[in-house]
């Protein structure tokens, strides 16, 4: 059997499941850094994934625990398009990806792991970043820690933004 060493993912298997909702137990933590909240705005934020499908994963969420777009205000929308495009000109700017997958997922059966609160992801994407890991191993390598990506998209953000982003 061959093994992939990971021991940052103890951390992901040893917390017990959270009661409420992750993504607003996030925007009351006191703590933006601690909860990865890199950018908020007054209808909504940007987050990392803590369990990210490509490193540098953002997902944009409304403050309103909502969970159909159909539910959202007007401001409600435009912040989030507003935030979805921020986010990914700090991606280019922090990492220079190749492109970019955005896109939400409603309801469980269309992989929604928090279906309950709406929220879209930007993936950002490198030519060949999908290689015989996922395929044959069933594992995805991410090549950079979670701490470091925030250090760099806080950075990206801040630049384009002014200082209270960071």
């Amino acid at each position: 059997m061959k093994r992939l060493w990971a021991p940052w993912r103890y951390a992901y298997i040893a917390t017990p499941p959270v009661s409420g909702c992750v993504l607003c137990e996030a925007l009351t933590s006191g703590d933006d850094r601690v909860a990865l909240i890199l950018h908020r705005a007054p209808e909504g934020y940007l987050i990392l994934n803590r369990f990210p499908y490509n490193t540098g994963h953002l997902m944009v969420v409304p403050l309103r625990h909502l969970a159909s777009p159909d539910q959202l205000t007007p401001r409600e929308g435009e912040t989030l398009m507003a935030l979805v495009s921020l986010g990914v000109r700090a991606l280019e700017r922090a990492m220079e990806p190749d492109g970019f997958n955005v896109g939400m997922n409603l309801g469980r059966a269309a992989g929604a792991g928090i279906a309950d609160h709406l929220h879209l992801h930007i993936v950002p994407r490198w030519s060949g970043d999908t290689n015989f890991m996922p395929v044959l191993g069933g594992v995805k390598v991410l090549p950079e820690h979670l701490d470091d990506t925030y250090q760099r998209l806080a950075a990206a953000l801040a630049s384009l933004t002014g200082p209270e982003a960071a």
